[in-house]
């Protein structure tokens, strides 16, 4: 059995643009020529690779060719690149990264930016909370991802990056309204929190730990980094928001800490599919040389097991 790249490039593009019409705008033909490598496609593997819903999405064997189309790209451009430099130059592949938000709002940018310089490429930036980046590296959507679920996962390699240390903080005058005895069970479950999205269960987490139960207060949905941080600055509700943000409006007075143990470090890992491709270990190579100059180390020894640190 052979595979036609040109078949897998069309699910690439179905399943990236989700309808059948724009794969076909996006690949300059008509849509029932897309139509027409989908069914060979399929009839090539024995299988169903796309669900005709839209948007269209991949089935459990189209998740497998997907990984192979995004290979396939990448390796044929690393081929080229070596045997024809010239052709780097016009050439920019779109390299599909998972990142999520407070890391693209904080720290990884400068490390995208030199690997995007070395290697002439594009980056398609794939945002996503941080507990289910893998599962899009595992589904062929992404090349690599910043995770932080340290399971491994076959045919990648994963590596520590270092821990994104947040903080939990509030306003003075919310503080003084909804915790004036600290951060007890009953007040946490009055008190409105602001949360990125509903995947967004860092408070949740970090205040079990503080009062050995769930919580269910009122919350507030900002999906933006830098609105999230301005949300908590502006008084509407409390929230765990990166120490870096915090630390200049802490020093003024400006924000206070929820509770006697503030800090909260999520341990973060690089994720990437296991390839002889050069662009691959040169962003890896950048991504982590960035973390390592600004993360917290994952052994600095400051943090205990349920990620409080220590001495706060």
């Amino acid at each position: 059995m052979r595979l036609d790249p040109v078949a897998l490039a069309t699910l690439k593009a179905v399943v990236h643009e989700g309808t059948f019409e724009r794969a076909a705008s996006r690949l300059h033909v008509t849509p029932s020529a897309v139509s027409q490598r989908i069914k060979a496609l399929e009839q090539a593997v024995g299988q169903v690779v796309v669900g005709r819903a839209k948007p269209v999405t991949a089935t459990t064997a189209g998740e497998v060719l997907l990984r192979l189309a995004g290979h396939w790209d990448l390796l044929v451009h690393d081929a080229l690149t070596e045997l024809v430099p010239e052709t780097s130059a016009s050439a920019h592949p779109l390299v599909p990264v998972v990142v999520n938000a407070d890391s693209l709002a904080t720290w990884i940018l400068p490390g995208l930016a030199r690997a995007q310089e070395q290697l002439g490429i594009t980056l398609d930036i794939v945002r996503e909370d941080e507990e289910h980046a893998s599962g899009l590296v595992r589904s062929g959507a992404a090349l690599a991802a910043v995770t932080a679920d340290p399971t491994p996962v076959a045919g990648c390699r994963i590596r520590p990056l270092g821990s994104l240390r947040f903080v939990a903080v509030c306003t003075p005058d919310f503080r003084a309204r909804w915790l004036p005895r600290g951060a007890r069970a009953a007040d946490l479950d009055r008190a409105p929190m602001v949360r990125f999205d509903r995947k967004d269960t860092m408070q949740h987490r970090v205040a079990r730990r503080w009062v050995r139960r769930e919580i269910d207060p009122p919350a507030s949905y900002i999906g933006s980094s830098r609105e999230f941080a301005e949300a908590v600055r502006l008084g509407m509700g409390w929230a765990m928001i990166p120490e870096a943000w915090a630390q200049e409006d802490l020093a003024a007075g400006a924000l206070v800490p929820v509770s006697r143990r503030p800090h909260h470090d999520v341990p973060l890992h690089w994720l990437a599919w296991r390839l002889p491709s050069r662009t691959l270990e040169v962003l890896s190579d950048c991504v982590i040389e960035q973390a390592h100059t600004t993360l917290v180390p994952h052994d600095s020894g400051q943090v205990v097991p349920d990620g409080t640190i220590k001495g706060s």
